[in-house]
C-alpha cells in the first residue's frame, strides 16, 4: 500500500518549486493532491503531468492570502472530496531588492511578506483544522534556516519564518489532542527560482557563492525541492505517527557550522 493512499492533501505554492516535488511525490504515493497556487500555467501543466503519471491532482488557482480564496480551496475538498488529510503550507516569498533591514523595508512590502508567508498558513489552518478534526490529519509549515538563526537585511521574511517556527509549536499543543500533528520544515539553500533570484547575478560582492558552499556548507552543495518533498512526505504519512511540534532543519547542516576553512582536507 503506497504511503498517503486515499488521502486528501492540501499544498499551498504547490505549481512548483519545493511545492511542485511535492506534488508529484505525495500523488506518486496514493494522494489525492489539491495544489492551491496563483500561476494557472504552471499549476494546469503539473495538473496533466501527473494525471499522465497515473496520479490524482487538482490544480485551484489561489491567493494564499485571501480569505474567500483559502475557503474555496477548504470547500472543494470537504465538500468535493470528502475529506481532508494533510495541510503542506508551503507557498512563501522572498522579495529580493525589496526586504531588507526593518528601517528600510517599505510598508507595503512588509505587508506583502507578511501576507504570503504568514497569512496563509493562519488562514489555512483557521478554515482547514475544523474539517481535519472528525478524523485527525498532518500539518506541515514551511520555515526556513531564517526562523533559527540571525539571517541580515531580509528582516520581513526572517520574521515571518520566526512567527511559522512559534506557530507550529503552539498549534502543535492546541490540536494534539484531535490527532492533528503540526510539524514544520525549516531549509536553507534548496535551488530554486526564489533562492536564484535572491544571488545577485551583477557581479557584486553582495554573495560569494564558492565561499557560501566551501566555508558555510558542511556537504558543500545545494540542496533539491525533492529532497526538502520527501521530508515533507515523511512528516505527511504515518511513519511520523509520533512527531508533533517538531522543527527539522534541512539544510545540510548549514546553521550548525562555523568556518569550514578550519577543517583540513
Amino acid at each position: 500500500m503506497k504511503r498517503l493512499e486515499n488521502k486528501v492533501v492540501i499544498i499551498t505554492g504547490g505549481a512548483g518549486g519545493i511545492g511542485g516535488a511535492a506534488s508529484e511525490l505525495f500523488a506518486g504515493e496514493g494522494a489525492n493532491v489539491v495544489v492551491a497556487d496563483l500561476d494557472e500555467k504552471a499549476g494546469m501543466r503539473l495538473q496533466a503531468k501527473i494525471a499522465a503519471n497515473g496520479g490524482t491532482c487538482a490544480f485551484l488557482r489561489c491567493d494564499v492570502s485571501r480569505s474567500d480564496d483559502v475557503r474555496s480551496v477548504i470547500d472543494f475538498c470537504k465538500d468535493k472530496l470528502g475529506a481532508l488529510d494533510v495541510i503542506y503550507n508551503n507557498a512563501s516569498v522572498y522579495l529580493a531588492k525589496l526586504d531588507g533591514r526593518v528601517t528600510e523595508i517599505e510598508e507595503s512590502v512588509w505587508e506583502k511578506v507578511i501576507a504570503i508567508n504568514l497569512r496563509s498558513i493562519y488562514l489555512f489552518c483557521k478554515y482547514g483544522i475544523p474539517v481535519m478534526m472528525k478524523k485527525g490529519g498532518s500539518i506541515i509549515n514551511t520555515a526556513s534556516s531564517a526562523g533559527v538563526i540571525g539571517i541580515p537585511n531580509c528582516d520581513a521574511y526572517t520574521a515571518t519564518k520566526g512567527a511559522t517556527v512559534q506557530l507550529t509549536k503552539s498549534m502543535a499543543v492546541e490540536y494534539g489532542r484531535y490527532r492533528i500533528r503540526v510539524n514544520c520544515i525549516a531549509p536553507a539553500a534548496i535551488i530554486t527560482p526564489m533562492v536564484k533570484e535572491s544571488n545577485p547575478s551583477d557581479g557584486s560582492d553582495l554573495f560569494d557563492e564558492r565561499a557560501f558552499l566551501n566555508l558555510r556548507t558542511p556537504l558543500r552543495r545545494y540542496g533539491t525541492p525533492v529532497e526538502i518533498a520527501k521530508v515533507a512526505l515523511f512528516l505527511a504519512c504515518d511513519e511520523s505517527s509520533y512527531l508533533n511540534g517538531s522543527v527539522i532543519v534541512a539544510d545540510g547542516g548549514i546553521t550548525v557550522c562555523g568556518d569550514l576553512s578550519k577543517i583540513p582536507e
